[in-house]
């Protein structure tokens, strides 16, 4: 019984706050030394075009297994969190998985797994391809990229601010909790009862924590606008010469023609391979 309740303990100190904040930040910035953060983020963002738009236009299954296939190897290089995988999976399964389920609930068969497999296919193959970019890219790196196709530049920069703000939102929702945790009185969560009023609880402290988030999350945006202000953003974002300065770190290299090349001729293997077959 003991080892039991040390192991639900372990359980819930792995999925604290910490560590979920610690995995998103991990997430965006810690992934800088690997072979998908080196490369152009303007070739990653045209092979995000291409692997995430084309296959929803195509059911052949040969063809998505090598998308599929691909995916899973950029996102093993892009060295994504943990975290983004877990909730990767749950979202597939919650997108299709069920499905299968359902049919076979109400008298499918093995034929319903083709259909179902096609279309899995194609939903992990465009959110892996997803979470390789949106993941496997440092932040400034991918608005940089975004502008340098025309993408507005408080629209470029709304979106690297994004992966700043979620951790210290993290952050101010754990420090509210923890208030509300040395001035509560929870009940006692030993029985059946006690684990149903305990929850009713904690669904009530997470309720109150809204307001005094949604306040300081507002205080700490009007401070960031007003540094901003201060060190000249706006007129920074309309200067051509500033955003030339920052689209001069972008250069294509070898290895993005090499990545390119390798995954569209990976694809071309598998389409030739399936036409023999």
């Amino acid at each position: 019984m003991e080892s039991k309740k040390k192991l639900s303990e372990n359980i819930l100190d792995k999925f604290s706050m910490d560590f979920l904040r610690n995995q998103v930040l991990k997430n965006a910035y810690g992934n800088n030394d690997t072979v998908i953060a080196q490369l152009d983020p303007r070739i990653l963002l045209v092979w995000y075009l291409v692997i995430g738009l084309v296959p929803w236009f195509v059911s052949d299954l040969w063809f998505l297994m090598a998308c599929f296939l691909l995916v899973l190897v950029t996102t093993k290089l892009a060295r994504v969190a943990g975290l983004v995988l877990i909730l990767f999976a749950v979202g597939v399964f919650s997108q299709t998985g069920y499905l299968f389920l359902v049919s076979l609930f109400f008298g499918g068969n093995a034929t319903t797994v083709v259909p179902l497999l096609i279309l899995t296919l194609k939903v992990a193959t465009c959110s892996l391809a997803s979470v390789t970019v949106f993941s496997g890219l440092d932040p400034d790196r991918l608005s940089n990229g975004l502008m340098w196709y025309g993408c507005p530049e408080r629209l470029s920069f709304s979106i690297s601010y994004a992966y700043r703000v979620l951790p210290m939102l993290m952050e101010e929702f754990q420090n509210i909790l923890l208030s509300f945790r040395l001035r509560g009185n929870p009940p006692v969560h030993e029985t059946l009862k006690g684990k149903i009023a305990y929850l009713c609880y904690q669904v009530k402290v997470v309720m109150h924590a809204f307001y005094p988030l949604m306040l300081n999350t507002a205080k700490r945006s009007r401070t960031t606008v007003e540094a901003l202000e201060i060190k000249g953003y706006r007129y920074a974002a309309v200067n051509r010469d500033v955003k030339k300065m920052k689209l001069a770190t972008l250069k294509v290299t070898y290895n993005d023609g090499l990545f390119l090349a390798v995954s569209f001729l990976w694809i071309s293997l598998v389409l030739f391979a399936s036409t023999l077959f």
